[in-house]
């Protein structure tokens, strides 16, 4: 296979957001020469200067994005003032309707939001921007627990077809998602070479969302810092939208609103990830009980608490037990 990757920068950007996926991509074109090459391109041709201060040659906005294309949105300070540029932003929508892969790293997604090309598909972005961007792009299935995310490209037909998407949560993520497009366009053991001579993890166990404080609520005016200590104390509890609504007086829908907007989570994935943080600290502390803990942190059942794990942290339960 062979991919035409378009970095997208703006004045702004974060230079990590683009090295790190640059330097995969790089090693993967070693070991097989026609997988990759790519471009740096940005609303103006001539230069875009980093966050650092540091100007990068681009070209201008190519007329064309296809079937076989990688357009792969870079992160950083300046992406709320590239989302106003129509320019860039009309552009990303026709490269979207032509058939190319989409893709952004850290808050990059926020471009992508602010084209209309999330509405309706999961995405993440980095843990800073969480709240933000729940609020700003409602229609975003926002997951912020999740390290990257890929949505597969629609399977209708005609203009209406949506393309394949990826999305990455903090920087250092960005390169966990381009060992998985590796791993996807190019093989398992082409990616596992990458990750070898970058001396990264091939697939990272853990999840961007155990550095982010958005379950850190338990500041003065963190409205439902009370409510999360009361989910704490008693996980085996009925924690659906409608029971937590009722125990705060709101209306499920405008709870669930108000919620998502201060945390930058919905109810359910809170609950999901206290329940997992519990019962993750159950398994490291030594508990010989899989089923009890499950019981305890309200799962219900192992292999319901099984899956929250892989979804969350990427490995089973199983592989956190204290070892002798």
């Amino acid at each position: 296979m062979s991919c035409r990757i378009v970095f997208v920068l703006f004045p702004g950007f974060q230079q990590l957001d683009l090295a790190g996926p640059m330097a995969v991509f790089e090693l993967a074109r070693l070991q097989q020469p026609d997988s990759y090459h790519w471009r740096l391109v940005a609303s103006r041709a001539g230069t875009a200067r980093s966050s650092a201060g540091v100007d990068w040659p681009v070209q201008g906005l190519p007329r064309v994005c296809g079937e076989g294309d990688l357009v792969m949105v870079i992160g950083g300070d300046g992406v709320d003032a590239a989302g106003r540029d129509t320019r860039l932003v009309r552009w990303l929508q026709r490269a979207s309707r032509s058939g190319a892969r989409i893709a952004s790293i850290c808050s990059g997604s926020l471009l992508l939001a602010a084209a209309g090309l999330l509405d309706e598909r999961g995405a993440t972005t980095h843990w800073s921007r969480s709240r933000q961007f729940a609020t700003e792009f409602p229609a975003v299935r926002l997951q912020p627990d999740r390290i990257y995310v890929r949505e597969p490209a629609s399977s209708r037909a005609g203009p209406a077809r949506r393309p394949e998407l990826w999305t990455s949560a903090g920087m250092t993520a960005g390169i966990d998602l381009c060992l998985a497009l590796v791993a996807h366009d190019c093989g398992e053991a082409l990616a596992r070479e990458a990750a070898r001579q970058l001396v990264v993890e091939r697939r990272r166990p853990g999840g961007q969302s155990q550095f982010s404080p958005l379950l850190e609520l338990q500041r003065p005016e963190g409205r439902f810092g009370a409510l999360l200590d009361e989910i704490r104390r008693d996980l085996r509890q009925d924690h659906r939208v409608e029971a937590l609504a009722a125990r705060m007086c709101m209306s499920p829908r405008h709870f669930a609103r108000s919620f998502v907007a201060e945390t930058g989570a919905t109810p359910a994935q809170v609950v999901e990830r206290l329940r997992v943080e519990a019962a993750r600290a159950a398994l490291e502390s030594g508990q010989p009980s899989v089923q009890r803990i499950a019981q305890d942190c309200g799962f219900g059942s192992t292999e319901r608490m099984r899956r929250s794990f892989q979804r969350l942290l990427g490995r089973p339960p199983a592989s956190l037990r204290k070892r002798g």
